[in-house]
Order: C-alpha cells, then structure tokens, then sequence
C-alpha cells in the first residue's frame, strides 16, 4: 500500500507498506521512470520494522530540530 510520495528531481521517493514473508515492513525507496513511463524501485532505499519505524521517527525529529536550531543560531 502506498502511504505517500516525494518527488527527488526526476526521481521519487516512494513510502509502502508492504507484507514480507509474513512480516510487515515499512519501504522508504527511490524509483524512476523507466522508457514505459512506468516507476521502477531502485536499490536505494530502506525497509523498516514497525519497532525500528518508532526509532527512525525520533531520530528524524531530532534531525528536524537540529536543522531548525542551526538557522536561527546564526
């Protein structure tokens, strides 16, 4: 199932649940667009268990706040 996408240049990055070998898992992947027009994952990308999903979010937040704090503190 597709959560969501960003576009990365000619490229997307491309947000799915997906079931694996009766597993959910969380794919954070890029794709392109090959000469069918049709979007084709890369191997850039990462699959996440939902506990390993939490600690990203956390991770991500503090990334956020960092960036945030550098372009005030200037």
């Amino acid at each position: 199932m597709v959560i969501g996408e960003i576009q990365k240049g000619t490229d997307k990055i491309i947000v799915t649940v997906k079931e694996f070998k009766g597993k959910t898992y969380v794919d954070i992947r890029t794709y392109f667009e090959n000469d069918q027009g049709e979007m084709m994952p890369t191997k850039k990308g990462v699959s996440l268990t939902p506990e390993n999903l939490d600690e990203i979010i956390i991770l991500l937040q503090s990334a956020r706040n960092e960036v945030a704090g550098q372009g005030s503190a200037e």
